[in-house]
């Protein structure tokens, strides 16, 4: 059956991960050392400052840096709502940074190391792990699977109810074998018996749910109510506990609700929230906002010299001022002035205003082009970000006249309000710039506020230096 224990598990794929980790390093040290020439490209030699017993101890610092960056990037969730081709990106990513995160402590504090540690065996170390990390995640995927169609480890399961919830979670069951649900059947107060919903028999009333459990060994029931039918919620949860039986809840109104909602004890009174927002937590906040400080600090020490050059061709071509201000709708829809280099030629505030840019705009200047397109022109929205007005990564901010626009017209878009703008985002690493969906971008805002972890923010940002900054939808 499905183990009820998902935390033990998790801790045990985390020892299997540790131990690929050691091995992969150990793999890479013989490879690196003892395998291929100290003078090709592959192999190298120890030096008198960092000596194979310093490689050896190396592992005890980079094997448990990679286990912390697993656990960021949310490599522990569940299998059954993890696919393969996700999850060996976030492992190739997680490699990666923390493989660069080594390279920097290394230069920063440790300057023997930095010299003389190999760079070039940290990052075929990297490559090596990726490929048996991914490859030992996927060998357990098929172990599982190959399990369950023998009939271990799966779960006997009734459905109480039909709704449109009913009609997701069964669908969903059907498609995805692997995750061990057996349905005995569907119970319904508006279907003949017989009726089938998505291959799933109706095998009774709700009313009949207690002989229903007593006739079939049933483990888990799923309660797909409709909305108008929860007077029979308290006699369904009854009945299945005095059953012994572990009851699930799938709302019908999961339309307006987070898919990670969560609960507030208020002195024994359980509120449901609809929206989780992991940045209300105040260490997440605290978290964030020192990336956005470190970051953006970082990232103009880096584009000082293109934004100098930036500046001058704008001044040279272009009468009007180097920086554009424009008031865009930010935090808590409090409205802030955001920074961008002027790409276009100066206009009167009622002009600007009237429409978006379109292709071929004679109002964008020959350098405009340039930089927006290959995103330049928001550079000077780091600024943005080290006052506090906007973050590193978020939904992008909006001007006024179109939030005002956008709220009445596309459901949940002020959602996008309750965390600080950024500079780049989920919605933008996904393809959606310029003129695209608003409603798809909409969906990917939200996804980022309810499912926000560092591990996210830095896979968008290491995302939008393939994605992000040239843009074929600016004009």
């Amino acid at each position: 059956m499905i183990k009820d224990n998902q935390h033990k598990f998790n801790r045990l794929r985390a020892f299997l991960d540790l131990l690929v980790l050691v091995l992969a390093y150990f793999l890479t040290f013989w490879l690196f050392f003892y395998v291929f020439p100290s003078d090709s490209v592959f192999g190298g030699s120890f030096s008198p400052n960092v000596t194979a017993h310093d490689y050896r101890l190396a592992v005890l610092y980079i094997a448990p840096l990679h286990l912390v960056m697993y656990i960021l990037f949310r490599l522990y969730r569940p299998m059954r709502v993890t696919g393969r081709r996700i999850e060996a990106l976030k492992i190739f990513i997680a490699n990666l940074l923390s493989i660069m995160i080594v390279v920097v402590v290394f230069w920063l504090f440790v300057r023997e190391y930095s010299t003389h540690f190999s760079r070039m065996f940290l990052f075929e170390f990297g490559a090596v792990n990726t490929f048996l990390i991914v490859l030992a995640r996927n060998l357990v995927r098929l172990a599982v699977v190959k399990l369950r169609k023998k009939g271990f480890n799966s779960k006997k399961i009734l459905v109480v109810g039909y709704s449109d919830g009913c009609m997701g979670f069964l669908k969903r069951v059907k498609e995805n074998a692997r995750w061990g649900y057996k349905v005995v059947g569907v119970l319904d107060d508006r279907a003949e018996i017989g009726t089938e919903y998505f291959g799933f028999p109706v095998i009774g009333r709700i009313s009949d749910l207690k002989a229903v459990l007593e006739k079939n060994e049933v483990e888990e029931v799923f309660v797909t109510l409709k909305l108008r039918d929860y007077t029979k919620l308290e006699e369904v949860v009854q009945a299945c506990e005095k059953a012994g039986v572990m009851t699930k809840f799938v709302p019908d109104y999961g339309n307006l609700m987070s898919n990670r909602p969560y609960t507030e004890d208020l002195l024994g009174l359980p509120v449901i929230y609809v929206r989780q927002v992991p940045l209300n937590d105040m260490v997440n906040a605290f978290i964030k906002r020192a990336m956005d400080v470190f970051g953006s600090l970082f990232a103009l020490a880096l584009f000082a010299p293109v934004m100098l050059v930036v500046a001058l061709l704008i001044k040279l071509t272009s009468k009007g001022p180097v920086i554009f201000k424009q008031e865009r709708v930010g935090l808590h829809n409090k409205n802030f002035m955001m920074y961008k280099f002027r790409s276009m030629v100066v206009q009167s505030e009622e002009d600007e205003k009237k429409e978006w840019t379109t292709k071929n705009d004679s109002r964008v200047t020959g350098i405009g082009k340039f930089i927006r397109k290959t995103s330049i022109d928001e550079l000077p929205q780091l600024f943005n970000v080290l006052s506090g007005k906007m973050s590193l990564i978020g939904p992008r901010p909006e001007r006024p006249q179109f939030v005002e626009k956008f709220k009445e017209e596309i459901p949940r878009y002020m959602v996008k309000h309750q965390v600080r703008p950024g500079l780049t985002g989920w919605a933008q690493v996904n393809g959606l710039r310029g003129d695209t969906s608003i409603e798809e971008r909409i969906r990917c805002d939200i996804y980022y506020i309810e499912n926000w972890s560092l591990g996210l923010d830095l896979k968008i940002l290491f995302l939008t230096f393939f994605k992000g900054f040239v843009n074929k939808n600016a004009y």
